[in-house]
């Protein structure tokens, strides 16, 4: 995980060896490297009708049979949570690439196999890379890479994960959200937001009682929560947005305990038709108000 997060500059000379081994063992002479500042600034050449990235992934699958993953979190934590969302923030094809220290989900460590080692020593010295007939293309690790106490990226005052040249991500408990959630969200923003988890990751760094006085919000009914001792629901009119049929929200408090000890509030939108909070938390599960009053615990 160190080398994963690293924000260490690459170790250039260390990189550039072991990317040399990997290309004789397809039989093909140095590379020419070309190091970029960020995966963004990355333009990867054109390869030939049997490119050399090509051949190399084939040597690639062969070593993650022998190998597979260090194991599913590491998996899920460093590929998924990181490198996908720093791929995600790029709003172009990289073509075939590796993650440099964020391979390191399936690098085993210290295992001996002289070909496995090699990617080992690109997990210790560098960032994503390209390589192509003639020419590899290497990325700086970044210069900082936030993360809450789960490994997520997530950073409440500028960018979870910056790099050398100033390109970053801005990302809210691991979503990947636009510069303004982090910066300056605002309840006219977020009205005006369509993406569901953006809106969430706004309302949550705004706070839900900064959101509603904003947003001008009337409380049309309230009620203890049944299904969460000592927590109340809320019922809100929503103003009427164009196209979208008329709706309410209901505020509710998380039944699960968060990794801080504090319950997450959350709101849903529901129809307009309902007029008491019970009615509306038992449509979202598929229940009438009646049976949501009969739950004894809700998670």
């Amino acid at each position: 995980m160190s080398h994963a997060f690293s924000t260490y500059s690459a170790d250039r000379p260390a990189a550039e060896d072991a990317i040399t081994r990997l290309y004789a063992l397809l039989g093909e002479p140095p590379p020419k490297f070309v190091w970029v500042s960020s995966p963004n600034a990355a333009v990867p050449p054109s390869g030939s009708a049997e490119p050399v990235e090509a051949r190399l992934a084939t040597r690639v699958a062969a070593l993650r049979r022998r190998w597979g993953d260090i194991s599913p979190e590491a998996r899920q934590t460093v590929k998924e949570s990181v490198a996908g969302l720093i791929r995600a923030a790029i709003p172009r094809s990289l073509g075939l690439h590796w993650y440099g220290q964020q391979d390191a989900y399936w690098v085993t460590p210290d295992s001996g196999d002289p070909e496995l080692e090699l990617w080992a020593v690109l997990v210790r010295s560098c960032g994503w890379w390209w390589p192509r007939d003639g020419v590899c293309v290497v990325a700086e690790r970044p210069l900082a890479i936030h993360t809450d106490d789960g490994y997520r990226p997530h950073d409440g005052s500028g960018p979870a994960v910056v790099y050398p040249d100033g390109w970053g991500v801005h990302a809210w408990h691991g979503t990947r959200v636009p510069s303004w959630v982090i910066e300056d969200p605002t309840a006219d923003r977020i009205d005006r937001e369509s993406n569901v988890e953006v809106r969430r990751c706004a309302i949550e760094h705004l706070g839900w009682a900064a959101y509603i006085e904003q947003a001008g919000l009337r409380i049309s009914s309230r009620a203890p929560d049944p299904g969460n001792p000592g927590c109340e629901l809320r019922l809100y009119d929503l103003p009427l947005r164009n196209g979208q049929a008329p709706s309410r929200l209901l505020l509710a408090v998380n039944g699960s305990v968060e990794r801080d000890g504090t319950r997450r509030r959350y709101g849903l939108s529901v129809p307009a038709e309902f007029d008491h909070p019970l009615d509306a938390a038992g449509w979202s599960y598929g229940l009438t108000g009646a049976q949501y009053a009969r739950l004894q615990r809700r998670t």
